[in-house]
């Protein structure tokens, strides 16, 4: 049993210790395991660190905790995620509240070149259920990965749409991997294992508690390229899941509704606050995420001249010519450069007649 990763988890079963923290001590200390070998005056000395934590992290019961979790994760085909794995996956790395582990079951490619992430009201109707079916349908030959929470209505629809079309769909639970909620939809569950899979970030025993979903939402939101919210009253998970969506600078859309329906309501507020793009078909999403179905032979491209440019300008190319186009969100991550900066580098590279800029936050090298 690997000591780092054994250490990683058992920090998350030290009461008060959220993910926030969890990533301090780790940044302080330079491992999990060394947080667990520095003494009490050490310990008190980092920032969040009072003496109840410390007792909590002193006396054992988290590494117990810990090993039975991977044990049975072990058993059951679990994959517990740390952020500091390079699996880890990329979109959610980007954003500054992403949980500090996840675990997932199933053929689960999270970082698939596309991910659409189709939420909305548990009070679906016969309007938002066709809503659902053209959309994913439509979406099948961009091959997307259909995301959800497998809540009532809106949610299990995609799911089943996504299965029906034979693409890849993965659920966000806001319970442990082994308590699927709701109950009824238990067998869908397990059909989506083997096309996709399930995605939690609560240990084991989790019951589908109220206070999980809103936490759940957010990795709906960090691990979408494109939320499309179908129904929604005007308060709700969906508009929550939307808030954060547009916080973590992911390309909003909703439906249209009939004024005066109450499951439009939220859709249309959307909309009319410029918080989600109009969406009537699937060339909405294609026009505002640059997303081109044909899949022409590809060329050999020529490599653009390096010479000239500036360290960071130089960083950004080299990861254009590894993935282009690329999400600026990706670029910022991948070469360490805050976004306020890295929009200047690529406004400069812009300039200079290397890349070009493209709808969806989005830059593709000129070659």
């Amino acid at each position: 049993m690997n000591q780092e990763r054994l250490s990683l988890l058992a920090l998350h079963f030290v009461p008060g210790v959220g993910d926030y923290l969890i990533r301090q001590l780790v940044s302080y200390t330079g491992s999990a395991e060394k947080v667990f070998q520095l003494p009490k005056g050490k310990l008190l000395k980092i920032p969040g660190i009072g003496p109840k934590t410390v007792e909590a992290v002193q006396n054992g019961k988290p590494f117990d905790r810990a090993e039975k979790e991977l044990r049975r994760a072990e058993k059951e085909q679990v994959t517990i995620l740390f952020y500091t794995d390079k699996e880890y996956p990329s979109r959610l790395k980007q954003v500054p509240d992403a949980p500090s582990v996840i675990y997932t079951k199933g053929n689960l490619n999270l970082e698939a070149d596309k991910i659409v992430a189709v939420v909305g009201t548990r009070q679906a109707t016969p309007y938002g259920k066709e809503r659902v079916e053209e959309l994913v349908s439509a979406l099948v030959p961009h091959q997307a990965l259909i995301l959800s929470g497998l809540a009532y209505g809106i949610d299990i629809h995609a799911h089943k749409a996504a299965l029906k079309c034979g693409l890849s769909t993965v659920a966000v639970m806001g319970s442990g991997m082994d308590i699927i909620y709701p109950a009824a939809h238990k067998e869908i569950a397990k059909k989506m294992i083997d096309t996709g899979g399930l995605i939690t970030e609560n240990p084991f025993g989790t019951k589908p508690d109220a206070h999980n979903f809103p936490q759940r939402n957010r990795i709906i939101a960090g691990l979408c390229d494109a939320l499309v919210v179908v129904e929604a009253a005007a308060k709700g998970g969906a508009l929550i899941t939307a808030e954060i969506a547009n916080s973590y600078n992911r390309d909003v859309f909703a439906y249209p509704g009939s004024v005066g329906v109450t499951y439009s309501e939220g859709c249309n507020n959307l909309i009319k606050t410029n918080r989600a793009h109009l969406l009537t078909s699937v060339n909405d999403i294609e026009y505002i995420m640059n997303w081109s179905v044909a899949q022409p032979v590809k060329k050999k491209k020529a490599v653009p001249s390096l010479d000239g440019l500036e360290e960071n300008e130089r960083a950004v190319v080299e990861q254009l010519l590894k993935k282009s186009p690329d999400l600026i969100d990706e670029l910022s991550w991948k070469t360490n450069l805050p976004v306020s900066q890295l929009a200047s580098v690529l406004l400069n590279l812009e300039f200079k007649g290397l890349i070009k800029s493209l709808p969806g936050k989005q830059y593709q090298l000129i070659t």
